[in-house]
């Protein structure tokens, strides 16, 4: 066989197995599946701030004074995952019920959705036996005025259900650009909760890192109960505008006081020692009482802080518990964040 021979022979030879997908050719190489959508690295989606993932300790940081042995102290890691920088809002809350109202009232029902998923405003009389709360019962969601507080009167299943509408809400507009969907927004588990409100600061009693409720100028870190009949030394009766007070070193505000904020996890006393110490959660569809955390306008300093552990019935909704929504952040590392 002459050289000329030779390599036609191989050059054949080599189209015939390109072509069964054994050559180096666009058709021959591992190019994954072709018309993906578009997945730029994760956007830090509009009003939620990053939270890097990281190891912390988890429980009490201060005296168990209701000696409830509820929080023990235990060390677990966290993925990055995003939170709402605020609680959500009436306004923010508002456009939810607006686009029920409009999209899926006659799928849900006008009973269902000013039932189940519009404020209740009666929170405000029902909470506290003699106390003047109907002003807030006629403006606290209706009036322009409230705008940037907080919603209340919003039980567990309602926030659940905010959580699902926006999640259909972003990544509707996201497919009409054809970009991948982005994950769920969801309430964040307790351990999320906790590890957000530390803002890095290990073992810290209160969010802005200190034991102590005044800053150098006297001037209070949250808003709650500071004593016994004093409601205002914070500088509110009742809830404040999101953002009143300053933020903690992920840039979070209100983890202390404002309202209280509802976490996906059903409580169980015994959950610490129980649950796993990677990306801990407890769901428990039969368990009626789902954590809150964060303490209130309306409590103690002693609920403000980051280790206690708290709770309400899952079909309750009061004036003094509020939500905020947390997502995962996917494609990267486990203490990766995006700024």
């Amino acid at each position: 066989m002459n050289k000329l021979l030779a390599v036609s022979l191989f050059a054949i030879s080599g189209a015939l197995l390109g072509g069964c997908g054994f050559g180096k050719g666009p058709q021959g190489d591992l190019v994954g599946a072709e018309d993906r959508p578009i997945f730029n690295p994760q956007e830090v989606p509009y009003g939620m701030v990053p939270c890097p993932g990281g190891t912390f300790h988890m429980g009490q940081t201060d005296q168990d004074i209701s000696a409830s042995m509820v929080n023990m102290n235990k060390q677990v890691t966290i993925a990055g995952f995003y939170m709402d920088e605020t609680e959500i809002t009436n306004n923010e809350y508002r456009q939810f019920v607006d686009a029920i109202k409009q999209d899926s009232l006659d799928v849900l029902g006008e009973e269902y959705v000013m039932t189940e998923l519009y404020p209740d405003t009666t929170v405000w009389v029902r909470d506290f036996t003699y106390h003047m709360g109907d002003p807030l019962l006629e403006y606290y969601y209706t009036h322009p005025a409230f705008d940037d507080y907080p919603v209340v009167g919003v039980d567990w299943f309602a926030a659940k259900y905010f959580c699902n509408w926006r999640t259909k809400f972003r990544n509707a507009a996201r497919e009409e650009t054809g970009f991948a969907n982005d994950p769920n927004f969801r309430l964040p588990s307790e351990a999320e909760w906790e590890y957000a409100a530390r803002g890095g600061r290990d073992l810290a009693t209160y969010p802005w890192g200190g034991p102590y409720l005044r800053n150098s100028k006297g001037c209070m870190l949250a808003n709650f109960k500071p004593g016994r009949g004093d409601y205002a030394s914070d500088g509110f009766a009742y809830t404040s505008e999101v953002g009143s007070f300053f933020p903690n070193d992920f840039g979070l505000y209100d983890m202390a006081g404002n309202v209280s904020e509802w976490c996906d996890d059903a409580y169980m006393e015994a959950s610490v020692p129980v649950v796993w110490d990677l990306n801990p959660t407890n769901p428990d569809d039969n368990e009626p009482r789902k954590v809150v955390r964060g303490g209130s306008w309306k409590d103690i300093a002693y609920f403000l802080e980051t280790g206690t552990r708290n709770f309400e019935y899952q079909d309750s909704a009061r004036s003094y518990i509020g939500f905020r929504c947390s997502m995962i952040q996917i494609g990267m590392g486990t203490n990766s964040s995006l700024n």
